[in-house]
Formats: C-alpha cells, sequence, structure tokens
C-alpha cells in the first residue's frame, strides 16, 4: 500500500496531470546534476522563457517514434535566469514515452548542435535520470543550477531507447534543429548531430528562475503569430520582436513590466472548434488555454490574434457573434485568473485562395466589436497597421508573404511596432 502512494506522489511531482504544476510557483526539486550539488534557494522569479504549443503526432513516427536517437531541440530565449526547467510531453503519444538520458545546455554556434561545455546539465526527474511519460501526459524536470541568457538558444535533448510513437511535436517551428544516432545527450561538440529537422519534438516550455523578468506575456494566435511565413532562424516572429522592443524600451529607462514574451500559436487554430482526432490535433483555443496559457509560468498578460481560420472555414456560414462571444469567453476565462487581456483585430487577407466577399463582411463586423472596447481590456490594431490604404481588403505591398493571408518578416516586423508597450501595464479590472 505504501509503495502504491508513494508511486502516485511521485506520478503528480513531475506534473503529468492536465493543470498539475502549470501556472505556478510550484515546488520543484533543483537537481544540479553531476558535480553540480543542490545549492539553497536563490531570488529571482520563475517565468517561461519560451514555449510551443503540442500541435500532433508526427507523421511516419507513428510505429517507433525516434528509438535510438538524441533529439536536440533548439531554442530561443526571451528571459534570462539562474536555474531552468523544462516541459516534456508525451501528449500523442499511443505508448508510453521512456527517456533514459536528457539534457540541457547554451547553444554555442547557431549553426550547429555544439554547447556551451561549461553550461551542459543532466536532467533529472524528481532525482532519477530516466522518467517514463504517460501516455497523453506531460512532465516537469527538476530545476537545474545554470545560468541561461536572454536572447541566447538553448539545446534540450532527449534520448528514447524504445519504440514510443507517435512523437508529440509541434510541426512549424521555423528554426533548426538537430537528431543523431545513439545517445549523445551530454556531447558538446555537435559532431554525432548530422540530421536536421524543422520540428520541436516532445519539448513544450523553458522556464526560468529569472533575474531579469518578474512575469510572462503568452501570445495566443494562429499561423499568423506561429510565424510561419518567418525566415527559419531568424526569430522574425512578431512575438520575438516584440519581445526586442521590449528590452530596448526598458533599457532607455521606460516605465514598463520586465516580462518575458512567448509564443503559444498554432498554425490552423480556431477560436471555436477543434481540428480532428482524439485528442484533437489542433484544439480549439477555448479548449487548450488552460494548457498553453494558464499552464505557463506567472502569467501575467495574454495577446489573443485569433478569428480568421474560424472565417476561413467556414467562408459562407461563419457567424461573427459567435465568434465575437469565443474571443469574449477567453477574455473571461483570463479574467478569472487575474490576467490582463490585449486583443487583435483581424488582419486583411484578400488575395487568399479562402478570401470571399461574406468573409471579409464577417472580419470587418468582428474588428468593429473588438475596437467597441467590449471584447478585450485593450486592443491593438493589426488590421490598420498593415492594411493597404487603396484597398484595405489587402495587405500592404512589402508586408504580404505572397499568399495573401501570411506577413512577411517586415509584415512581422510592422505588427510589432504597432503593439503599443504601455498596453503591457497594469492587470485585469477588478471584478465588483
Amino acid at each position: 500500500m505504501l509503495a502504491a502512494v508513494l508511486a502516485v506522489s511521485a506520478v503528480i511531482f513531475v506534473g503529468v496531470s492536465a493543470d498539475g504544476l502549470y501556472g505556478r510557483d510550484a515546488l520543484v526539486r533543483d537537481g544540479g546534476g553531476a558535480g553540480h550539488p543542490v545549492a539553497p534557494a536563490s531570488a529571482g522569479t520563475w517565468v517561461t522563457a519560451w514555449a510551443t504549443a503540442p500541435g500532433g503526432g508526427e507523421p511516419g513516427t507513428e510505429a517507433g517514434g525516434l528509438a535510438g536517437r538524441t533529439v536536440r531541440n533548439v531554442v530561443h530565449t526571451t528571459a534570462g535566469g539562474t536555474r531552468a526547467r523544462v516541459t516534456l510531453s508525451n501528449l500523442y503519444g499511443r505508448a508510453p514515452l521512456t527517456l533514459t538520458h536528457a539534457s540541457l545546455a547554451v547553444s554555442a554556434d547557431s549553426d550547429s548542435a555544439a554547447a556551451l561545455a561549461e553550461t551542459m546539465r543532466p536532467l533529472t526527474f524528481a532525482g532519477n535520470p530516466s522518467v517514463v511519460v504517460p501516455v497523453g501526459g506531460r512532465v516537469v524536470s527538476d530545476a537545474v543550477r545554470v545560468r541561461v541568457p536572454r536572447d541566447a538558444h538553448v539545446l534540450i535533448s532527449t534520448y528514447s531507447p524504445v519504440p514510443s510513437g507517435p512523437v508529440t511535436y509541434h510541426k512549424h517551428a521555423r528554426q533548426i534543429s538537430w537528431v543523431a544516432e545513439g545517445e549523445h545527450t551530454a556531447d558538446t561538440t555537435g559532431a554525432p548531430y548530422d540530421g536536421q529537422s524543422t520540428v520541436w519534438r516532445y519539448v513544450t516550455a523553458l522556464d526560468v528562475l529569472s533575474d531579469d523578468s518578474q512575469g510572462t506575456v503568452v501570445v495566443l494566435g494562429d499561423s499568423l503569430t506561429d510565424g510561419i511565413s518567418a525566415t527559419v532562424g531568424a526569430d522574425a516572429r512578431w512575438p520575438d520582436v516584440l519581445s526586442d522592443r521590449l528590452r530596448t524600451a526598458l533599457a532607455s529607462g521606460r516605465d514598463l513590466p520586465h516580462y518575458s514574451v512567448v509564443n503559444a500559436g498554432l498554425s490552423g487554430n480556431r477560436v471555436l472548434a477543434d481540428g480532428p482526432g482524439r485528442p484533437p490535433r489542433n484544439p480549439s483555443a477555448l479548449r487548450r488555454f488552460g494548457r498553453d496559457v494558464l499552464g505557463r509560468a506567472n502569467v501575467r498578460v495574454v495577446v489573443v490574434v485569433l478569428g480568421v481560420n474560424d472565417i476561413l472555414r467556414a467562408p459562407d456560414t461563419a457567424d461573427p457573434d459567435r465568434i465575437v462571444d469565443g474571443l469574449t469567453a477567453l477574455t473571461q476565462r483570463a479574467h478569472a485568473r487575474g490576467l490582463k487581456v490585449v486583443g487583435a483585430t483581424l488582419m486583411p487577407y484578400r488575395g487568399h485562395h479562402g478570401y470571399t466577399a461574406y468573409g471579409e463582411d464577417i472580419r470587418r463586423r468582428i474588428n468593429a466589436e473588438i475596437r467597441d472596447g467590449g471584447v478585450f481590456d485593450e486592443v491593438v490594431d493589426f488590421d490598420e497597421a498593415v492594411r493597404d490604404a487603396y484597398d484595405p481588403r489587402r495587405f500592404r505591398a512589402g508586408y504580404d508573404s505572397g499568399d495573401g493571408l501570411h506577413p512577411s518578416d517586415a509584415g512581422y516586423a510592422r505588427m510589432a511596432e504597432a503593439f503599443e508597450l504601455d498596453a503591457l501595464k497594469g492587470g485585469a479590472p477588478a471584478r465588483l
């Protein structure tokens, strides 16, 4: 009986439940790893420095997963700190995911899998170097002592010796990551990593005990936030540019909150409807809000950039009232947790193959509701920022990636520039 209780406690501790340790400053073991003994807790605030939304099971990995290979994910930080912990997901797996080795290190070279040797840390889970992530579950590693810089690339490596597919992944990483045959999680040279990928596998968050941020901004969006048309490896998605703007403004002495900015964009995402599959490969924003927003560390502000896919997937029947009600429901859920909400108008998309006159009318009606101020606490007018002055149904020249819907790098930069940084100040309205 005692053994069963201890086993259940260990599972709860590493955070495999749907909410568990998330959206919290919960007690997490400080596992320094070999040669890095546990130290007393240091001052700082846990924030999420990078995150992504799991979007499905990776095609081609259904049978064996990535058994016998080391995956080295490359992620970009928007906060620095002195401790780090990692979240790994098996949400779309059909078998338990056995990881016998995992590590974290700061990248030494943006063009290779090499790590700064002094930053290489083995990861542990409730004190153990290995962990089994159940089907549909996720785990949080113990915290390790390591200096993680802001605006850096971090390498998160995992090794699984046995089949456990399909691999939970995020398809549009717009970042080169690496794969090696065999177990090479502790390698710092990068030499064994002769395989490249443009997806993120298993990893969904990197938290740091930060000395330069006091909270997290989560941007909840679709492909326009995911940045599927941004230059690979350039960190040119609009939330990346927003983070840079915020840090530059703080360095100049502006009175603004010290926040990290993380990207919860998921291409194809809708406010109201789920994608296919069980669990759904692209859950609605209403369904994934708890996981991808409230599940981040010390969230203070939510930015919502959603609605166009609800129109595109129903070009002749989309209901503007239902979409606005869904956006309002997201705001209400955020307010229930004391979070401020900044929402964006829907950008033009004439020139895209899904454009219809009916859809354009719906977009304008939704934007009118958003601008009226009854949906969000603050509004950023992306529509006005990027539209053509002579034809407001389409992007201004230079801001269109070429498909009529997704911005170019210049378009993403313009979105970030249009975001008034003062909108991040303050909290949710007081509930009467």
